[in-house]
């Protein structure tokens, strides 16, 4: 037992005390690792870690924390449910709700993950899993490549975005938008986590206070990684990924040196021209949306997704039911566009649309207390604010994403998303926790 105490400790870290809270840790650190390799397996690791810190709350009764966006997500959750009860087909909405259910991912987050070691080896195994999807999903785009070359050369572009890599995930929405949500933490630890370390070093002032970083963070492997992880990203062919990751980066690079912006001009013009004619391609069609289908359906969903929000605007015409109703908001004798019509690809319109204004309302509310507590607690997270800095440029990526897909629909992606946003206030938490035991005379410093 001793051993498997000292394996748990080293490759987790200090976990909850209690027998059920510790595996119910274990569980949803296994959720975490398994993110962006089985949809699953992962959500079977959340399902049991949830049943076990239930079985914990019922036995121990302990002081239960949550993020402080209580009031907004209940609003969120309630007006989904009242427009699923008025839907024009209640049946099909309730597998949205359940996705509700995935907000808990908070909950167990922030009160299972009790030591900065078992939250840096969550981030370190997000980022190495991130390793090997990258790999695979490049090995699947030279794969699809030379196939596409060897049996249709005239149409590579055509074939290369119709058909794109995804990784372990069955699509390549859930696989670019994941690498996004990656991206933005590692680029926020190698530009941020060793400057806020020295800063602390060369100050001096908390001398017993052990700085926490990952021992790649001083060599070439983290930007290795990072190189990889971009190349996946680049080869999804996902212009709402790219867009998201740009303000990501643009934001991490202002917090890190803001004179870099003023260089972004002329980096934008050489990447540009840099870029192979394939990259070049996707951008240019993105200027041109009425030249390609994936772009004109948008603009005719989002026109009816405007007269849905019309007809319907306290309670939408609920969940899973926009395929349904679809043709009706057509201009008379027009037949739908060619393509996928169960949402809008747009988080905004879609939440309007289906769940109705005061549910899009109480969405964006929710959306904008997750920022403003995320940047609150930058400046109380000393040596971990780079934390809170990826979170937000998670955040930022994630709503910009948004715009052109309803990535909140997306369980794998929004189950990464809930997890990342919760780091900063996990880290508050553990700070917070150190200063009662300083303070006590308990347990050594956390941060």
């Amino acid at each position: 037992m001793d051993n498997f105490e000292n394996v748990l400790k080293r490759t987790c870290g200090e976990l909850p005390r209690a027998p059920v809270a510790k595996w119910a840790a274990i569980l949803f650190s296994l959720f975490v690792l398994t993110l962006q390799i089985s949809i699953a397996a992962s959500q079977a690791c959340l399902a049991a870690a949830g049943i076990l810190y239930i079985i914990h709350l019922v036995q121990a009764r302990p002081k239960v924390h949550f993020l402080p966006v209580k009031l907004p997500l209940a609003l969120f959750c309630l007006l989904s449910l009242v427009s699923i009860f008025l839907a024009t087909n209640p049946t099909t909405g309730w597998f949205a709700f359940r996705k509700l259910v995935l907000f808990l991912i908070w909950l167990l987050a922030v009160n299972l993950v009790v030591s900065v070691d078992h939250l840096r080896r969550l981030i370190l195994g997000l980022f190495l899993v991130s390793f090997v999807t990258s790999l695979v999903g490049i090995g699947q785009f030279v794969i699809q490549y030379r196939d596409v070359r060897a049996h249709h050369s005239g149409e590579l572009y055509h074939y290369l975005t119709s058909t794109r890599i995804h990784g372990f995930m069955g699509h390549w929405m859930h696989f670019g938008g994941q690498q996004m949500l990656v991206f933005c933490f590692l680029v926020a630890f190698l530009l941020l986590s060793n400057e806020r370390k020295s800063k602390v070093e060369n100050r001096k002032s908390e001398p017993s206070r052990r700085v926490s970083n990952f021992a790649f963070g001083n060599s070439p492997y983290g930007w290795a990684l990072l190189a990889l992880v971009v190349i996946s990203i680049v080869l999804n062919f996902t212009r709402g990924v790219w867009l998201g990751c740009f303000l990501a980066a643009i934001y991490l690079a202002a917090r890190w040196k803001p004179k870099v912006i003023l260089a972004l001009p002329i980096l934008l013009v050489l990447g540009y021209f840099g870029a192979p004619s394939l990259i070049r391609e996707r951008l240019h069609l993105a200027m041109h949306p009425t030249h390609e289908p994936a772009l004109s359906i948008r603009l005719e969903m989002w026109r009816v997704a405007i007269k849905m929000i019309r007809a319907h605007p306290w309670a939408g015409v609920g969940p899973n039911n926009i395929e349904e109703v679809y043709d009706l908001y057509l201009p008379p004798g027009k037949t739908p566009e060619v393509g996928y019509h169960s949402h809008f690809h747009n988080d905004f319109l879609q939440f309007g649309a289906e769940r109705g204004l005061p549910c899009l309302a109480s969405w964006v509310w929710l959306m904008a207390a997750l920022g403003w507590y995320t940047w609150k607690l930058r400046r109380q997270l000393s040596t971990q604010s780079w934390i809170a800095d990826a979170s937000l440029a998670a955040w930022l990526a994630i709503l910009a994403e948004g715009c052109f897909e309803f990535n909140f629909g997306t369980s794998p992606v929004l189950m990464a998303f809930i997890f990342v946003t919760s780091t900063p206030f996990i880290a508050a938490r553990i700070a917070a926790a150190g200063k009662e035991s300083q303070t006590t005379g308990d347990a050594k410093p956390l941060l």
